[in-house]
């Protein structure tokens, strides 16, 4: 049977005959290592069909390299004519008899050298047989005729080297021969192999006794010596399925995530998830100071990309590459231009409120006070008017009609039942951080919140922010702001203001690019100074103003809105020109009447139409 040994002492064209011969298909670029474990593996499968081709193999093989030693010898003989000369036969025949036992005894001590290192504890018994064996053939060899003594020093050099190579080949072929085979086969291998070796035997049957006994030894002593393949087959498959375990479980390359980049102030970031509303939580990503740097990143980008388990040490998992950036490949990245830098104009495409998933508040709002993309607008409200569920049927509205826009819905300060009712009713990303959070944790996520809106409008996307209440983040700014020494009646900060009104003011149309629309509610009435104060500076930053009336909302009638007092600027650009002269028409109808009355008079005469066109088409009548 095949050994690994034997299979590497094989050159390349022999293992691909072996291959061949087999019928075993490797591919063109394996290795010696490859094919030699496919012969292998084959065998293992297939121990018959094996087993009879290595021996036909190996015994067509010995028969061929005997008759080329006995041409070697046949023709060596010639060559070495007597002299002339009469004194010089004798010394040369005289000469290999003096030099028969020197060789002899070198040839013997090679033998129980290979012997010593096949076998490392032999039996005693066996080493005084080899002894008592040597002795004798040399005694026997020095009785030999000298007529033969020319032919017998080049036929025992040939013999010895014949059977030193084949006890170097059969001694790791007899590792796996011997494995398997009984008693009686092992029995019969000493004397097949002394009959297939006639002209080494010489015809004496003394040679040939010792041949068997020296085959008789090397397969006793083959056992012991078989177990070191083995062990070293057991390691090696051993290694390989350490290696082929560990390779089993590399999740590297195959775990993608998406999140929010915040970047900190040593110039490195992570990924927030919107599921812990971009605060901090053991979800989030490291991502390197090289890579921010290398793709152009900032705080902001919503980044989708392969990450990898963290390592020793590590607690977070790491970002291996970006795949893309807002929605964009990374080439676009690089190039846009800063937010800052945009131009911004008037709205000029309107949001159809009154279309799919309509409500009358949304219907009484496309008329009186339409939004567009890019608006900047405010719900003025007074408590308990309404103003979360005027919120919430706008971007029900707006999710139906304008699946292209991206809207988000940021509750700042808000109690946590509506927070759950917004995100089980709205099909958009609610963030949320109640009013049992700290001010900084407002701050930090209306800032978050902001920065990944315009980073998206940089890229050409239009964004629609719902914020309820930015009188509330008014407030968590000033609480965080540090005090600048100017007070402001209320108790407001002089310089709390300035960054809330930079998030409201973000609000823009931007030219040949995207949008970033603004729909916040501002409190008015609630018996605070500073909520006053707070009204007072945003009164005149919008493009777009709704009034709710309490007095209205006493009186259940939703929506609770002062249609006088509400209006858009530039409402023009936004309404066709037949609306638009319609609604200038209505509006100077409904001047006369007080909200109250305005109010139910719209409220009466809308339910009993489908659209508003078909509501300024019945007020014409």
């Amino acid at each position: 049977m095949f050994n690994i040994e034997t299979l590497r002492s094989k050159s390349v064209t022999e293992l691909a005959k072996i291959l061949k011969d087999l019928g075993v298909k490797v591919a063109r670029n394996s290795t010696d290592n490859d094919k030699i474990f496919a012969v292998l593996d084959f065998q293992a499968s297939n121990p018959k069909v094996a087993k009879d081709y290595f021996n036909t193999t190996e015994s067509n093989a010995e028969p061929e390299e005997k008759p080329a030693a006995a041409e070697k010898v046949v023709k060596a003989a010639p060559k070495k004519p007597a002299p002339k000369k009469p004194a010089r036969p004798k010394a040369a025949t005289e000469i290999p008899t003096e030099a028969e036992p020197a060789k002899t005894e070198k040839a013997t001590e090679e033998k129980e050298v290979i012997a010593e290192a096949i076998v490392k504890e032999p039996a005693k018994g066996a080493v005084e047989e080899r002894t008592s064996n040597n002795a004798s053939r040399q005694k026997r060899k020095r009785v030999n005729p000298a007529t033969t003594s020319e032919q017998q020093p080049q036929e025992k050099e040939e013999t010895l080297t014949n059977t030193d190579s084949q006890a170097a080949a059969t001694a790791p072929t007899q590792a796996r021969e011997d494995r398997p085979k009984r008693p009686e086969q092992q029995a019969q291998n000493p004397n097949q192999k002394g009959q297939n070796h006639p002209q080494q035997n010489g015809g004496n049957p003394q040679n040939r006794n010792q041949n068997n006994n020296q085959n008789q030894n090397s397969n006793q002593n083959n056992p012991n010596q078989n177990q070191n393949p083995n062990q070293n087959q057991n390691r090696n498959s051993e290694r390989q399925e350490e290696v082929e375990s560990k390779k089993e479980f590399n999740f590297d390359g195959m775990v993608s995530i998406e999140g929010v980049l915040e970047i900190l102030p040593d110039n490195y970031g992570f990924l927030r998830s919107s599921d812990f509303s971009y605060i901090s939580s053991p979800d989030d990503v490291y991502v390197s100071t090289a890579q921010i740097r290398n793709f152009g990143l900032k705080t902001g980008d919503t980044v989708r990309g392969i990450v990898r388990l963290p390592k020793e040490g590590e607690k977070y998992f790491s970002l291996l590459k970006p795949t893309e950036v807002n929605g964009r490949d990374l080439a676009f990245i690089k190039d846009r231009v800063a937010f800052e830098y945009l131009t911004p104009l008037f709205p000029e495409e309107k949001f159809n409120l009154s279309g799919d998933n309509s409500t009358m508040s949304t219907r009484i709002v496309d008329l009186f006070a339409p939004i567009g993309k890019g608006q900047r607008a405010m719900i003025v409200a007074q408590p308990k008017t309404g103003k979360t569920m005027l919120l919430k049927d706008i971007a029900n509205s707006i999710a139906a009609n304008h699946p292209e826009v991206y809207m988000m819905v940021l509750l700042i300060d808000e109690r946590p039942e509506e927070v759950t009712d917004m995100e089980r009713s709205v099909n958009a990303e609610v963030i949320a951080s109640t009013f049992d959070e700290a001010a900084d944790k407002h701050v930090k996520v209306a800032n978050l919140v902001l920065a990944k809106a315009q980073r998206m409008v940089e890229c050409g996307h239009d964004v629609v922010i719902l914020l309820d209440s930015i009188t509330r983040l008014a407030r968590a700014y000033n609480t965080v702001t540090p005090a600048s020494g100017k007070v402001l009646s209320g108790g407001v900060d002089a310089n709390a203001l300035h960054k809330p009104k930079r998030f409201f003011g973000a609000a823009r149309k931007i030219e040949n690019g995207g949008s970033l629309t603004i729909i916040a509610t501002a409190l008015i009435d609630t018996g605070s100074k500073m909520d006053e104060v707070i009204f007072e500076e945003f009164k005149g930053t919008g493009n777009m103003e709704l009034q709710l009336d309490r007095k209205i909302a006493n009186r259940r009638i939703y929506p609770a809105i002062d249609l006088v007092s509400s209006s858009t600027r530039r409402d023009d650009l936004l309404l066709d020109e037949v609306t638009s002269q319609r609604m200038w028409i209505f509006r100077k109808y409904l001047s006369e009447m007080n909200p109250i009355e305005a109010m139910e008079f719209v409220n009466k005469n809308i339910r009993g139409t489908l659209n508003n066109e078909e509501f300024l088409m019945s007020m014409n009548r």
